[in-house]
């Protein structure tokens, strides 16, 4: 009976002090209180009663930062809410370096939000998210060491400045908006009128070329018909003088330049040639 006790108080000590830790998790094991190892993936076995266990999350995880009022260098009250990204690094350092690395990630990373935007104007802070994120992120990640965690990254979710800010806002983007609009209006308007303009000159060299043509056409024309005209009238003028030449009994020498009417004194005979 005294050994059935003492199996059945051996398999009850080794069932409760089997401890399975999955890839997503460390186990930190206590003796009497004191860290004695951290256990890795896979089967640990604890002393029951003698030691203690605690898991350790090492997946990255986020810590949201509840939203504030931060004052921007110009003196503006603006709401702002952000995130953190974090993993744990350093299992024993997060749970014994600091009490609660959680609430105090928290805590750290709305103070440095605040002293990071507090040194930009609102307009700044709208367009440069960016840097911000970064800026924090760089404080958190030094600030943070001892805590066994590493920061992943941090995003400023909103920004929100004052109602009335914000309808100014809205009205200056409105008003770039129709500048930009005018300004495409113009220019499309500019380009079509240049094309007009270049369509128009096109077509009027087109005309001034076709009259050219005309006209040295026409005086083509007109020199063929004076030249045509000008031969006509030296052969009639030739015909003319022939005749005047026959009625008179004259003798007639016909060259290559032209009719060279001689006239002999005395009755001569007509020489045709």
């Amino acid at each position: 009976m005294i050994l059935y006790i003492i199996l059945a108080i051996i398999g009850v000590a080794i069932f409760t002090g089997i401890r399975i830790v999955r890839p997503t998790h460390k186990i930190l094991i206590e003796t009497f209180g004191k860290y004695s190892k951290t256990g890795e993936q896979g089967l640990n076995w604890i002393i029951p009663v003698v030691q203690a266990s605690k898991y350790v999350n090492i997946t990255e995880q986020m810590v949201d930062i509840p939203e504030q009022t931060v004052q921007t260098a110009d003196k503006l009250n603006t709401i702002v809410d952000a995130v953190v990204y974090y993993k744990i690094k350093d299992a024993k350092a997060s749970q014994y370096n600091v009490d609660d690395h959680e609430i105090q990630l928290t805590s750290l990373a709305r103070t440095t939000l605040r002293a990071v935007m507090g040194k930009l104007t609102l307009t700044q802070c709208i367009q440069e998210r960016n840097e911000i994120n970064k800026s924090v992120e760089e404080v958190l990640e030094k600030e943070t060491n001892s805590y066994g965690v590493t920061v992943l990254r941090v995003e400023v979710q909103r920004i929100e400045p004052p109602k009335d800010v914000q309808n100014a806002m809205n009205e200056v983007v409105k008003a770039e908006q129709k500048k930009i609009a005018a300004n495409d209006t113009a220019t499309a308007l500019e380009t079509e009128a240049d094309g007009m303009r270049r369509a128009s000159i096109k077509k009027a060299e087109g005309s001034r070329q076709a009259s050219i043509l005309e006209a040295e056409g026409k005086a083509k024309a007109f020199k063929l018909i004076n030249e045509s005209f000008k031969g006509n009238a030296q052969l009639l003028k030739k015909f003319e003088v022939t005749e005047t030449s026959l009625k008179d009994n004259s003798k007639i020498i016909l060259t290559e330049k032209g009719i060279n009417p001689q006239l002999i004194i005395g009755e001569l005979p007509l020489i045709k040639k």
